[in-house]
């Protein structure tokens, strides 16, 4: 990853930062501590990254997307074949070669068998009415802009239009997709376009791409549909088949450039390489979304390939929309920080199913793991709302990084280990993780204020439901943690939320009923597993530290569930499992692995 101006410039936005991720400055808005103690470039990138950007102000911190100019009168041109025709001024026909030099709104209607369409107008803005034209290349691109300001593909009412390219291009070549603009490039119109790149891209601006409207299908070689400076759906059907990525903003050079931004429209993309890959951001905000990266979750991967979902350099901001990805890789991963602010997202992965280097937020809307290695991960996590469910074959949500920043603390307080600038946050919203691996698992700090927490934790004694190597805080909401009782991990002794972990005399089946009664009786929680379940962490404003309670087994769950945290439930002829007193841990010692 380079280290880029826009990143250094985000480093202003750290104390805001530090404001919002409650809990978080150690790991979220550091970058100076990042910058004496991680090591590694990367590192120090991701910390600069402000997690709580509003999708408006990452576009307004980039390039200004181009408008469309006004058309005038139209000139026709008529292919036919091996050959074309026109009466228009400015255009020059040589076989089946139609070269336009002037400014001008163009009607291109008929085939041409084995022809091309070049623009050479500098500094002009030319716009081609395809309406109901067919143009095949055999030697290079269909449509080539070579010189031009901007290029307007205007899709007719009710055209079927196709472009189609040669089947190899010269490696150094500068035109390289059956659509091509060495300028800023518009589609719009309410007509139908195909597009075939049979020899690399399908369809390339050297500049900027905007899509306005139209049903546009894409089958290329490699990239799909690539915009040097920006992507821009702001309508339309599309539809990506890609042998390498999908849809590409590839500008790694400009700090404002290089992103890409979904406002309305529907977008499939099935992508051999990455589903949507963007130099800097991704910004949805608006429309659905849905890719299939390197065949699906289910894939294997090679070891050198990406086959990312959403790909983003610096920050992806999903803040309305609908995105649904299925990928061999990371479905959603950035270099830098992942936003959720209101879309609704379900993910499948190969590997994990959010991935931020840096900071990952979520503040509202969904999201659905379904399946996933590990489920989130980030170096900051943070859910102040919102309704996230996570399923994983290892851990649901990881605290972690590339690096520790301290030395093994062995065990204490937390899980132990090596404790780096890391930590979970959990300030609100409704937070359900089915995980194999660790549930909850943080290699620095966790703290929860709010919200609602259930894990349904690992069976098998080599992971807990909870793993924290730092402080592990809790001052408000609702934790359930359920799983297999050979790594014990509970809150520390200075919460300020009363909490208790009890190891049940032995492991109970799913399906079982678990409620806890306080010392009069009274059910203060009811849950039905969904594994084998030995321990049960559960904190709530309910509890209070030094009382005891009892852990029966039986009984009735009644009323809405929570990942089987149910809203209430009787005793009936539960049997006692377990007694416990509330802040004190089972043996092993406070917060700690046994």
């Amino acid at each position: 990853m380079r280290l880029r101006k826009k990143f250094v410039a985000a480093v202003s936005s750290a104390v805001l930062a530090a404001a919002v991720l409650a809990g978080c400055s150690s790991s979220a808005s550091s970058s100076t501590a990042a910058a004496d103690t991680s090591g590694t470039t990367a590192a120090v990138v991701a910390s600069t990254v402000d997690g709580t950007q509003s999708a408006a102000a990452v576009l307004a911190a980039n390039t200004t997307v181009h408008t469309v100019s006004s058309s005038g009168s139209v000139s026709e041109i008529t292919l036919a074949g091996s050959s074309a025709s026109t009466t228009a001024s400015g255009v020059t026909i040589d076989g089946s070669t139609v070269t336009i030099t002037a400014a001008g709104t163009y009607r291109i209607s008929g085939s041409l068998s084995d022809g091309q369409i070049v623009v050479n107008a500098p500094d002009a803005t030319v716009t081609l009415i395809l309406d109901n034209a067919s143009i095949t290349s055999s030697a290079t691109a269909a449509i080539a802009a070579t010189e031009a300001e901007q290029l307007v593909i205007q899709l007719a009412d009710g055209s079927t239009n196709t472009l189609s390219d040669t089947s190899s291009y010269a490696e150094d070549a500068d035109v390289n997709a059956a659509l091509f603009s060495a300028g800023d490039l518009t589609i719009t119109g309410s007509g139908a376009l195909t597009v075939t790149g049979n020899g690399n891209d399908a369809i390339t601006s050297k500049d900027g791409l905007l899509i306005e409207s139209g049903t546009i299908t894409v089958e290329a070689k490699d990239d799909g549909i690539r915009g040097k400076d920006y992507v821009v759906v702001n309508g339309g059907t599309i539809t990506v088949k890609a042998g390498g990525d999908g849809i590409k903003a590839d500008n790694d050079t400009d700090a404002d450039s290089g992103y890409v931004a979904f406002s309305s429209g529907e977008v499939a993309v099935t992508a051999g390489g990455d589903g949507v890959d963007a130099a800097t951001d991704i910004v949805l905000t608006g429309g659905t979304v849905a890719v299939t990266a390197g065949g699906g979750h289910t894939a294997r991967l090679a070891d050198d390939a990406s086959a990312k979902g959403l790909k983003s350099g610096v920050i992806t901001v999903l803040e309305g929309g609908t995105a649904t990805v299925d990928a061999a890789d990371d479905a959603l991963h950035s270099d830098g920080a992942v936003h959720l602010a209101g879309a609704t997202v379900s993910v499948a992965s190969g590997d994990d199913g959010v991935h931020a280097e840096g900071a990952q937020v979520i503040d509202g809307g969904s999201l659905e793991v379904t399946a996933a290695v590990e489920g989130l991960e980030a170096a900051a996590f943070v859910l102040n709302s919102g309704n996230v469910h996570v399923v994983s074959s290892d851990d649901g949500i990881n605290g972690a990084g590339g690096t520790s920043t301290s030395s093994d603390q062995g065990f204490g307080p937390g899980g132990g280990g090596s404790t780096g600038d890391f930590s979970v946050t959990i300030n609100g919203g409704t937070l359900v993780i089915d995980a194999e691996g660790d549930g909850l698992d943080s290699n620095g700090t966790a703290t929860i204020t709010g919200g609602t927490v259930v894990v349904n934790g690992p069976q098998g004694s080599g992971n807990g439901a909870l793993d924290v190597n730092g402080s592990f805080t809790i001052s408000g909401g609702v934790l359930l943690a359920a799983g297999s009782a050979g790594m014990v991990v509970a809150p520390g002794t200075d919460s300020a939320q009363g909490w208790l972990s009890a190891t049940l005399d032995s492991a109970v089946e799913a399906g079982t009923t678990i409620q806890i009664a306080g010392s009069d009786g009274t059910v203060v929680a009811s849950y039905v597993t969904s594994k084998t379940v030995q321990n049960i962490v559960y904190s709530s404003p309910e509890i209070t530290s030094g009382e005891k309670y009892t852990v029966h087994a039986g009984g009735t769950a009644s009323g809405d569930s929570i990942g089987g945290l149910t809203a209430s439930g009787s005793l009936g002829s539960a049997t006692v499992v377990a007694t416990v007193t509330a802040g004190e841990a089972p043996a092993g010692g406070f917060g700690r692995r046994r």
